[in-house]
């Protein structure tokens, strides 16, 4: 092959990977996500119902960004085929991270954010509701394994740009303080992250959440 038939090729490759990818660029989600139902809002909080779903899980350890990248080739190694029956499971949202809660003290209480001692990372995708728990293809790699999520309330704050350790520290923390002023549900787990886009979304069109579990009181 020519040098100018390779590059053309790379051109046309990379004007196809371009064009796939062109709605999340944008922050433009086309995937599924968990259904859940809003039962109060104030701005960019809130508390939502959400239904159970199933999610593919991995453990990783490390620093917050060292776990993020190592927990999510293993769990998309996982969709894109590495299991038994070779099959591909399509893509969902979000992507969520949060502290192995065997190392992780939760504030029950008041609005603090305790980091732990411990440097393990559960990361989670959700996998398609088409999927039943006996029909999802056994993973290669035991690292991955599964759980159905529950029925459960989760308190949310959204916001954009880039979900850095410290920045989602201070948005779990000012979470914390407005459920501290709710007397309909108390905190149950500890702040998680989720992220609703891949690497090469444009910052400002990037959506992120900081969510906790609550129970009725």
């Amino acid at each position: 092959m020519s040098l100018y038939n390779k590059i053309k090729k790379t051109a046309i490759f990379a004007m196809l990977a371009i064009i796939s990818t062109g709605c999340s660029v944008f922050g433009v989600h086309d995937y599924e996500s968990p259904s859940y139902k809003v039962i109060q809002q104030d701005g960019d909080k809130e508390i939502r119902y959400y239904k159970p779903f199933i999610v593919a899980k991995t453990t990783v350890k490390g620093n917050f960004k060292e776990a993020q990248t190592a927990a999510f080739r293993i769990l998309a190694d996982y969709i894109f085929g590495n299991n038994i029956k070779k099959q591909k499971i399509a893509m969902t949202g979000p992507v969520v991270q949060k502290k192995d809660a065997q190392n992780e003290k939760i504030a029950m209480t008041g609005p603090v954010v305790q980091s732990g001692s411990g440097d393990e990372w559960v990361m989670t995708f959700m996998m398609p509701s088409t999927y039943d728990m006996e029909e999802l293809p056994t993973p290669r790699d035991k690292r991955v394994s599964f759980d159905k999520i529950p029925a459960r309330y989760v308190a949310v704050i959204s916001y954009g740009w880039y979900g850095s350790l410290e920045r989602n520290e201070d948005k779990a923390k000012e979470l914390l303080d407005w459920l501290a002023k709710n007397t309909d549900f108390k905190v149950v787990s500890t702040p998680m992250y989720a992220g609703y886009d891949p690497p090469w979304t444009i910052p400002f069109f990037r959506h992120n959440e900081m969510m906790i579990e609550l129970q009725k009181k």
